[in-house]
Parts: structure tokens; C-alpha cells; sequence
């Protein structure tokens, strides 16, 4: 992949997601941020039955933007981690199983966020 080309954010979004899809992971919402705050351009949530799923969701979304040319900043969590965080700058994922999702509830933080290409859209 030629690194000097900009990868357009729509485009990221939808290759998380697709990855977050192919392991099944649930309950898919991306929530733009770009008004609310600095720390990233848009939150990924989902969330797991228990957290290996968790792990091969953060492996699979790491090996397709790997491919395109983008690592994670960071990677918080492991294979027992009820939450895998996965920081790319612009897009931070968060991979919750169904528990820590309710208990953390991100979704009621930024429930004033728009949000993007959610489980419903389709292609």
C-alpha cells in the first residue's frame, strides 16, 4: 500500500467493522466524536459473549488494518480481559462482552454523539 495516500476514515470504519462481523462480535455502534471531543474522531463499540471472542475480534480488526498499513497505538486487555481497547488515533475500538458493556456504558456517555455506520446499515 502506497503510505503517502490518506485512507478516508469512512473507509477504516468499514473495514473494523467488517472484521468486528467475521467474529461474530454484536451490537455494532460507531459513534462520531469529532464534535464532543479531541481524543479521536469516533468511538467502535461491540460486544462479545466472553472475552476470547473479545481477543479474536481486537486480532482479526488488527490483521485487516495491518494489511492497509495502520497499527494500533495501543492495545489494552488480553485473552481474559472483559474490554479490549484498541487506539488507532482517529478511531478507537472497544470490545466489551455483554456484561462490562452495561457496567461501563459508553453508550449512555456519548448517547449525544451521532452515530455511523451502525449494526443496522447495510452495504
Amino acid at each position: 500500500m502506497d503510505s503517502t495516500k490518506e485512507i478516508r476514515l469512512e473507509d477504516k470504519l468499514h473495514l473494523i467493522k467488517e472484521a468486528i462481523e467475521k467474529k461474530k462480535g454484536r451490537d455494532i455502534k460507531i459513534y462520531d466524536l469529532r464534535e464532543f471531543t479531541t481524543i479521536c474522531d469516533c468511538f467502535v463499540i461491540c460486544s462479545t459473549d466472553i472475552p476470547l471472542q473479545s481477543r479474536a475480534i481486537a486480532d482479526e480488526i488488527d490483521r485487516v488494518m495491518s494489511g492497509i498499513g495502520l497499527n494500533p497505538l495501543s492495545i489494552e486487555g488480553n485473552e481474559n480481559s472483559e474490554w479490549v481497547l484498541l487506539d488507532y488515533g482517529d478511531i478507537i475500538v472497544h470490545i466489551f462482552t455483554e456484561s462490562a458493556r452495561l457496567f461501563y456504558d459508553l453508550d449512555r456517555l456519548w448517547s449525544d454523539a451521532p452515530e455511523i455506520l451502525s449494526t443496522a446499515d447495510k452495504d
